[in-house]
């Protein structure tokens, strides 16, 4: 048999050898915040993981910028110690120049700023910022990668946030519970409900666990409490 009749065979052990880089990593964690008339309620999980390997448990995720102002973050780590780092010294800054503190409204636009500024290259995280409007009535605010910004009264973020988001829908906003007649949001319902879906999500997700820190902002200040999850 000639050369030209032999059937051709490729050589596969030639082909071209892929490699791929990934400058993200997801350490996981879910954010839920719930706002009402004169209070609103932030709450993290503590576990901090990739895969299937923790590496703390006791990570707080919450991170105060002003006296009635917190950010809740959940996604990749570095990235969240980038943005933390930037907002308060941004916050240092005005607070320099303009002798007051910047308000929870003012600070959800210029968090908005950041995050588009960096567009091209996103931070990758689930941001949640809570505090006071202008009227004085709790405000949720919730963001994408890319900085577009939705003021809300409730907000789940975070690797649970598809979990999490319908079970507040039906239960704050009464979603397909017509005759279930809706009544005033109080911190205790507010906290009740943040233990049932926290306990919920740690039951299916498994970058949600160990401890829940919650954070209850009113008029006189920041109060913080904490209950454990399951740790398996």
């Amino acid at each position: 048999m000639s050369l030209l009749e032999r059937p051709y065979y490729p050589d596969y052990s030639s082909a071209p050898i892929q490699h791929q880089f990934s400058p993200y990593a997801d350490n996981g964690g879910s954010v839920v915040a719930i706002a009402g008339d004169d209070f609103v309620v932030i709450a993290a999980d503590t576990r901090l993981s990739t895969g299937f390997s923790i590496y703390t448990r006791e990570q707080k995720k919450l991170f105060p910028l002003s006296d009635g102002t917190i950010l809740g973050c959940a996604g990749c780590w570095c990235d969240t110690l980038t943005l933390t780092r930037i907002l308060k010294s941004r916050m240092q800054m005005y607070q320099h120049e303009h002798n007051k503190t910047m308000s929870t409204t003012a600070c959800a636009q210029m968090l908005s700023t950041l995050l588009y500024y960096k567009r091209f290259f996103p931070y990758y995280i689930s941001n949640v910022l809570v505090g006071f409007d202008t009227e004085g009535k709790g405000c949720v605010f919730s963001y994408d990668p890319i900085g577009h910004c939705e003021k809300t009264k409730y907000k789940a973020g975070g690797s649970a946030g598809a979990l999490l988001q319908p079970l507040l829908d039906n239960q704050i906003a009464h979603t397909n519970l017509d005759k279930v007649p809706k009544e005033p949001l109080t911190v205790e319902k507010a906290l009740a409900l943040l233990k049932d879906v926290f306990i919920s999500a740690a039951e299916r997700d498994i970058y949600t666990g160990d401890n829940v820190l919650i954070n209850i902002v009113t008029k006189d200040g920041i109060k913080e409490e904490h209950f454990d999850l399951r740790k398996d």
